[in-house]
This record gives C-alpha cells, structure tokens and sequence, in this order.
C-alpha cells in the first residue's frame, strides 16, 4: 500500500482544514487507518484512527470534538477535517494503514504517507 497526504498549508488560528490520504491498491478497505503529526523538537503522536469500515473512531484527547476522521472506501481515500484550528496543531501530518486492526500506536502501523505541513498562525 503507497499513501499521499494532502491538504496541508497555512491557516490562522480558529480557521479549518480538511486533509485527505490517497491510498494504492485494492485492499484499502480491509485497513485500519490513522492519522498521527509531529512538531518540530517533539515525537510523533497520535491524532485519530479509524477502523475498516468506518464504524469506529478515536481521538486524541487534545483534538477531540474539533477534528473528525473519516473514509470512503470507493475512493481508497481517508479524511481528517480540522476546526477550529490553534497554533499547537502546528505539525507535518502523517497518514498510515494498519492491516490488523484499529490503534494509537504509531509502531504498529504497517504503512506511511510522507506527511503533509500544516502551520497555524495566531
């Protein structure tokens, strides 16, 4: 499975964007899938995940109520909208495809996108 995220660039704070995760191959939709970001000078974490069929989520407690990750499984693409968007979120956004089964953990995924910048100005 190849990834390409997309959707970054630079928004003020309290504004939105809506990332997207192009993804290869036929079998997109028995993945799991997750988005996670890093900082500069900061590890990489989790932001949201979502299972196969789109029937479960979760959320870091950090971004929870503003982002809403979703897919669409004819279009081997899964989605991260960002509202109200403040200058922690500051970040390069990576898209990844767990084969197995829904988590938070960045090492359990099998598959990475490049990571998509996203800045956000106060």
């Amino acid at each position: 499975v190849q990834l390409q995220a997309s959707g970054g660039g630079l928004v003020q704070a309290g504004g939105s964007l809506r990332l997207s995760c192009a993804a290869s191959g036929r079998t997109f939709s028995s993945y799991a899938m997750g988005w996670f970001r890093q900082a500069p000078g900061k590890e990489r974490e989790f932001v949201a995940a979502i299972n196969w069929s789109g029937g479960s989520t979760y959320y870091a407690d950090s971004v929870k109520g503003r982002f809403t990750i979703s897919r669409d499984n004819a279009k081997n693409t899964v989605y991260l909208q960002m509202n109200s968007l403040k200058p922690e979120d500051t970040a390069v956004y990576y898209c990844a495809a767990d084969r197995s089964k829904i988590t938070t953990t960045p090492r359990s995924y099998d598959y990475w996108g490049q990571g998509t910048l996203v800045t956000v100005s106060s």
